[in-house]
């Protein structure tokens, strides 16, 4: 294939003997059509990456993507039709009338590998719905209707970029589970020993939680009592003077009664052994790997959700069993108040990025004199945040308003109008989902002259909780976003460092990571890159390096730097 009838575009989709592609040029106009058995499609893709990195298109790249990844293939770009049929659904800068509002047939559910547990995050009131369109004839006319709906968008430049970035974190999200978390089981198993007790026969607990449960049922008076039923829980707490309306840790945490101290001493144990301990070993980890599915735009907001491990949710004293392969490191980086700095660069509000610059942004606020204490800080700014309206919250965020007017009167914008049923989007135009049927009949039924007190209550709180949802909605939605800007700038710069000599290699990483520096893990304002030793300082600079351009993608020349801390290290524990 000559250099002038190279494809900018291929679009994928399954035939009955393997699968089509349609070629497309830069205006996205066809130029050829083939057809591949499954033999030839990996050898094929491996070819076209190699001789012009084209964009591949297709349905769903988790489902497309491992098995090139399996082969040792791996793509720079692709589109993916699923996720960003999701934005541009819904998002408020495309046009009413776009035709991809209609195109339901791609209202899919991502697509999970069949050795993983059901999703985690579902959203509220979702259904199952049928798998994607996987005919090229119908991603073809998918991608279409993307383009049109980009091009005549409010700002196509914005969605052009988050369908962009969206794809490029699905691409990641892969690599992530193809490469796995470096992870040392007998390191593991000593932690869970140490912290539980040996590990019991079937049936039984180790002796460390089984003494906390019985130091429990001393102080409630009752040999019997069920710790792991919050209802019969409740009951047996009730009895002994302790009234609280949940078992949550904060709300016991502040009772005063004997039971509480080793009640939340079970709970920690209990949750540590359910969600992490021998049986989630077994399950999970297996070749020195950590593998879990990671969920791009699993959350409404667009953050990551996980497919079953709770790669989201690893507890601190799991940590030190990640740990880096003989002759390799870990770099690990995450950003210091990620979502404040996202707030202030948003807004435009320069006296809140002075307060971050080059500092803890907590003690930026306190040198301002808005505040009086690094806590009161972080207090306000999340309190601003999620709107918290009582308690100290209540009281300290009045103070930054005065300080950092702009700022706030941004999630006060979008409190405003998630209050009044409107909808709110991101930096790059990702938007919130309109309120519910039942939000608006409240809200209506409220403003009637027959209305009780009942209704009129419950229709405030109602618009009070929709607009706490938006105003932090627009806030962590651009994090997110600058999350996976980062993420892909990230994978680029570790991909063209030169791969290690064999003998180096760490084999378990599979056959496309095995030599270089990349991305092993990823939470929402956290990466940890797995590295030969010899290029551990390169990779921490490219951690930084990416995050400082992902600023400059978003937010232009606006003074704001996004603070890291990284470090290298043999174990993903922190100091």
């Amino acid at each position: 294939m000559d250099a002038a009838d190279a494809p900018a575009w291929i679009v994928l989709g399954r035939a009955a003997r393997g699968a089509s592609a349609v070629l497309l040029d830069a205006a996205a106009s066809e130029t050829r059509r083939l057809e591949l058995d499954d033999n030839d499609l990996v050898s094929w893709v491996a070819d076209l990456e190699a001789a012009h990195a084209p964009r591949w298109v297709w349905n769903d790249t988790a489902r497309w993507y491992a098995p090139l990844l399996a082969e040792g293939v791996r793509v720079a770009r692709c589109h993916d039709l699923r996720l960003s049929h999701a934005i541009l659904r819904d998002s408020a800068l495309v046009e009413p009338d776009a035709p991809i509002r209609d195109a339901s047939g791609w209202d899919a559910a991502p697509h999970v590998p069949d050795d993983a547990a059901p999703a985690l995050f579902e959203l509220e009131g979702a259904t199952a719905r049928p798998g994607l369109p996987d005919g090229v004839d119908a991603a073809h006319a998918e991608f279409a209707r993307q383009r049109a709906a980009i091009a005549g968008a409010q700002d196509a430049g914005r969605l052009r970029l988050l369908t962009a970035a969206e794809s490029a974190g699905a691409l990641v999200a892969a690599e992530l589970r193809a490469a796995g978390l470096p992870w040392d089981a007998a390191e593991h198993d000593r932690i869970l020993v140490e912290t539980l007790g040996e590990r019991p026969r079937a049936g039984g607990q180790p002796a460390r939680l089984a003494a906390a449960a019985a130091r429990v049922r001393e102080a409630l008076g009752d040999p019997g009592a069920s710790l792991d039923s919050q209802p019969k829980l409740l009951r047996s707490l009730h009895r002994v003077g302790v009234l609280v309306e949940s078992t949550s840790r904060w709300e016991l945490a502040e009772q005063r009664h004997p039971v509480i101290e080793p009640l939340l001493e079970y709970k920690k144990l209990s949750r540590l052994l359910s969600a992490n301990g021998w049986s989630w070993l077994a399950e999970w980890v297996a070749d020195g790997r950590f593998r879990p599915v990671y969920i791009p735009g699993g959350v409404v907001t667009g953050r990551w959700a996980s497919s079953g491990g709770g790669a989201l949710q690893l507890p601190r004293q799991l940590r030190e069993a990640v740990r880096a392969d003989p002759g390799w490191r870990l770099v690990v980086a995450d950003v210091a108040q990620l979502e404040p700095r996202v707030l202030a660069a948003m807004s435009g509000d320069t006296a809140l990025a002075d307060a971050a610059r080059g500092r803890d942004l907590y003690a930026g606020i306190v040198e301002s004199g808005a505040v009086a204490s690094r806590q009161e800080a972080k207090i306000a700014i999340l309190g601003a945040m999620y709107g918290a309206t009582t308690g100290e919250s209540g009281r300290l965020v009045p103070r930054l308003r005065r300080a950092y007017p702009r700022a706030m009167g941004l999630v006060d914008e979008a409190a405003r109008t998630g209050e009044d049923g409107g909808v709110v989007s991101t930096w790059l135009g990702r938007s919130s989902p309109p309120p519910s049927s039942d939000w608006s009949a409240l809200q209506s039924r409220a403003t009637e002259a027959e209305a009780s007190g009942a209704d009129e209550t419950r229709a405030k709180r109602w618009a009070r909780d929709r607009g706490r949802f938006t105003r932090n909605f627009v806030v962590q939605g651009t994090a997110a976003e600058w999350a996976l800007a980062w993420l892909a700038d990230l994978r680029t710069r570790l991909a063209a460092m030169a791969p290690v000599d064999p003998e180096k290699s760490a084999a378990r990483s599979g056959p496309v990571f095995a030599r270089q520096p990349h991305l092993a893990f990823f939470l929402h304002d956290e990466v940890i890159v797995h590295t030969p030793e010899e290029h551990a300082d390169a990779a921490a600079q490219a951690v930084v390096e990416a995050a400082a351009s992902a600023g400059r993608l978003l937010f232009g020349g606006f003074p704001l730097d996004f603070r890291l801390d990284v470090r290298i290290a043999e174990t993903a524990l922190k100091d």
